[in-house]
């Protein structure tokens, strides 16, 4: 883990990278700030105006269907060759367009459009902008590109979500909206020059091949949907961690566990900001340093963190000084998230050929969708039900060893 010890210059640490993936970087930065405000905070500000819990969740529901349905048909326009910087100019102009509906909504119906074109722009984005790295990473190794974007992804939400809080407390928390069109207007500018390049198509594939290269490739055609399917459901797992740490966390720590001690907003919101600054602090040094291992390792240490933090989690409602465990906790699953997230998308890359990496950037960031609507609902009704969150974490633990085994199914194409 030597690489951890380097510390060059900022200007030479940036300059390693490919001029185009520097782009990249910088757009998903400024996207990420806009982003920030904008999911975190539109629930505090539609509570406030007086919607109902069922309303706001009617809305996060109906973000991810649309987001679900885009993610799909974009997956298969990358397929199709279309350049992702032709989605990605689509993606920022329906943002805006999202942003313009919910700064000015003050009913439900104006919520629900805002919302409608806020998860369909989300869907064309994220496979856009994931499929941009391998793209534009030239001979540089991918597996750091990907580590590079998922740092300015980092901090790019920190930024946005601190102008978000300090908004809130000024009164005037609609400045988001207004953040995330500036955000978008960057995100425009920075690819006006069209500098994407189009997905080869299998357009070429020969229909005379005999009856041996048909068999290879149907048999090529199972490898890639046992590797995609394994990295699926890992992926499903990982980022409902990182969902629960943004709902059943807070619920957890204010209702206070067993014997643990219940904590206030105020400490609550202390160790949440504890938990964003790990991810942002480890992200890029663990990434650079798993760039340079196999992918099923970057996996497997991902699982194993994650599932000893939520063991942890679950330990600590046992025991009156459990918050010490919970910071424990923390460690692990920031050093989890931040192995997930650069290997998981660079294992989508090294298992899917040029023909189906579309599709498959689309499924993977479904993920993210889904988690962020089964994970909170199912983690209210356990901590409900039970009144702590150790059988949560528990059931999480069970889950993240069970995936374990889904590792030796990902078999890379190059």
């Amino acid at each position: 883990m030597s690489g951890l010890n380097e510390t060059p210059n900022p200007k030479e640490w940036w300059d390693q990278f490919p001029t185009k993936l520097r782009l990249i970087a910088t757009g998903r930065l400024w996207a990420s700030i806009g982003a920030g405000g904008v999911l975190y905070l539109s629930p505090l500000l539609f509570n406030d105006l007086g919607f109902s819990g069922s309303q706001i969740g009617s809305g996060i529901t109906i973000a991810a269907i649309f987001g679900t349905i885009s993610r799909l048909i974009t997956g298969i326009l990358l397929d199709k060759g279309i350049r992702y910087t032709k989605l990605l100019k689509i993606a920022a102009l329906v943002a805006i367009l999202s942003d313009l509906f919910l700064f000015n909504a003050n009913n439900f119906n104006t919520f629900i459009k805002g919302q409608c074109l806020l998860g369909t722009a989300a869907g064309i984005y994220w496979p856009s902008i994931e499929l941009a790295v391998p793209i534009n990473c030239q001979n540089y190794p991918s597996s750091k590109g990907f580590a590079l974007v998922r740092t300015s992804d980092a901090l790019g939400i920190s930024i946005g979500s601190v102008i978000g809080t300090i908004s809130s407390s000024l009164s005037t928390i609609r400045i988001i909206y207004i953040v995330d069109i500036i955000c978008m207007i960057i995100l425009l500018k920075l690819i006006r020059n069209d500098i994407g390049l189009r997905i080869p198509k299998l357009e070429n594939i020969n229909q005379d091949k005999d009856k041996n290269s048909i068999i290879n490739f149907s048999f090529e055609k199972q490898k890639w949907f046992k590797s995609i399917f394994s990295i699926i459901i890992i992926t499903l797992f990982s980022t409902s961690i990182l969902s629960l740490l943004q709902s059943g966390l807070p619920l957890d720590l204010v209702k206070g566990g067993i014997y643990r001690e219940p904590l206030n907003e105020t400490f609550s919101g202390i160790i949440l900001a504890f938990q964003l600054c790990l991810l942002l602090g480890l992200q890029w040094p663990i990434g650079r340093w798993l760039s340079k291992k196999d992918v099923s390792y970057g996996l497997k240490l991902s699982l194993v963190s994650l599932s000893l933090g939520c063991l942890l989690l679950s330990i600590s409602s046992l025991l009156s000084n459990g918050i010490i465990i919970v910071l424990i906790s923390l460690v692990l699953i920031a050093l989890g998230l931040t192995s997930f997230l650069p290997t998981a998308t660079e294992s989508i890359v090294r298992v899917s050929s040029i023909s189906n990496r579309g599709i498959a950037m689309a499924l993977f960031s479904q993920c993210f969708g889904v988690s962020s609507i089964i994970a909170p609902i199912t983690s209210g009704q356990i901590i409900d039900k039970t009144g702590n969150g150790l059988l949560l974490w528990l059931i999480m633990f069970i889950l993240g060893i069970a995936c374990l085994p889904l590792t030796n199914q990902v078999k890379l194409v190059k």
